[in-house]
């Protein structure tokens, strides 16, 4: 399957701000060939960003492949209620058990679409799972440890946006929203090809005996079933932390460019607008793509130049639509039911933030 142009180029775009970083922040330049001032600050900044995000975003990783390993969507799916309130209740707080970055968040959700998941919890689960967790809560404390009122703020407009949206579907939306089709036709083959290999097994004396001796010769001990599932997970930790590293990577650079090229006055005259601000951030956070368990840290740095409320925009819009996840709901969804889904995530989060800028973070 071909991957969207962005996607296809970004393998070559991250090595590429690597090497541009590492040459920034370790080779000297010539005196007076440019304002070395720019470069300092510039390193500095990015450094700093880079540095305090990426203990938050390994442990992300290392949650998300223990979740990816150990829990089944048939549990996940067992522990949704059928009422539409509870559900939409529970879907908000499975975060909280299940801290899935939102990469990962939607594959998981189509396949538990496929098994019968209703699409309103779904998509709460799409929303509320890569914020309302424990680490991206450690992770904003640490970013706003002098503004605790932030990290409470992200929370709870997260969980009011998801919510919100979820009732929203659950009323206007009652068609299958996958591209793909439902998943009882394949699962039917599978079993009834299943059912004839097994029925061949039976006709066949000997092949009986030998599959029995094979099974019988396949109880290893445990310490190599422990071995491999400890394998696998450092494997999917180090896929999941390079996959979202390098978004990081391009986000710290772009934030450590804007902080130092862009003149401060430039920066205070957009974020002392009353809609430019929010329009900024929130068209920042789509751009840079970051990682829910790293973008409080890109935040933290335009404290002095941005309002709360749109630095608030900024650390709920960005994990909920972003332009990576855009790329994967895209594949996953129909067009139609992803614009109706982006202009509602669009509209309550900037409803949202205003409203918690006005009454909550600024008193």
């Amino acid at each position: 399957m071909n991957e969207p142009f962005p996607l296809r180029i970004l393998p070559i775009l991250a090595p590429a701000a690597f090497i541009l970083a590492c040459l920034t922040v370790l080779l000297p330049l010539p005196a007076g060939s440019i304002n070395l001032s720019y470069l300092y600050t510039f390193r500095t900044s990015f450094l700093g960003i880079l540095l305090e995000a990426l203990p938050f975003v390994l442990l992300g990783s290392l949650l998300s492949s223990l979740v990816h390993l150990y829990v089944s969507e048939q549990l996940l799916k067992k522990w949704i209620p059928k009422n539409p309130a509870a559900g939409i209740l529970t879907a908000c707080i499975l975060g909280l058990l299940f801290p899935v970055c939102e990469c990962g968040m939607i594959p998981l959700i189509r396949r538990l679409i496929q098994k019968g998941m209703p699409v309103y919890i779904a998509t709460v689960f799409i929303l509320s799972g890569p914020i309302i967790n424990p680490v991206v809560f450690g992770a904003t404390y640490m970013a706003f440890r002098m503004y605790p009122e932030m990290v409470y703020a992200r929370m709870g407009l997260a969980f009011f946006v998801a919510a919100s949206i979820g009732v929203m579907i659950y009323i206007t939306w009652k068609s299958d929203p996958l591209k793909t089709a439902p998943v009882s036709k394949a699962h039917s083959h599978s079993h009834h090809a299943y059912h004839e290999h097994d029925h061949h097994d039976h006709d066949d004396p000997h092949d009986h005996h030998h599959n029995h001796a094979c099974h019988h010769h396949d109880h290893h001990p445990h310490s190599n079933h422990h071995e491999k599932k400890w394998t696998s997970i450092f494997v999917h930790t180090a896929d999941e932390f390079f996959d979202m590293g390098k978004y990081l990577l391009l986000g710290c650079m772009l934030t450590a460019g804007i902080q130092s090229f862009v003149a401060k006055e430039s920066l205070e005259s957009i974020g002392s607008g009353p809609v430019s601000a929010y329009v900024f951030m929130m068209g920042f956070a789509f751009l840079l793509s970051l990682c829910s368990t790293s973008d409080a840290f890109v935040a933290q740095t335009f404290l002095h130049s941005f309002s709360s409320g749109s630095l608030l925009a900024f650390l709920v819009f960005g994990p909920m639509l972003d332009f990576k996840n855009t790329l994967m709901l895209l594949s996953v969804f129909k067009t139609k039911f992803v614009i109706y889904l982006a202009f509602l995530i669009c509209t309550v989060v900037f409803t949202g933030a205003v409203a918690a800028d006005a009454f909550f973070l600024s008193q």
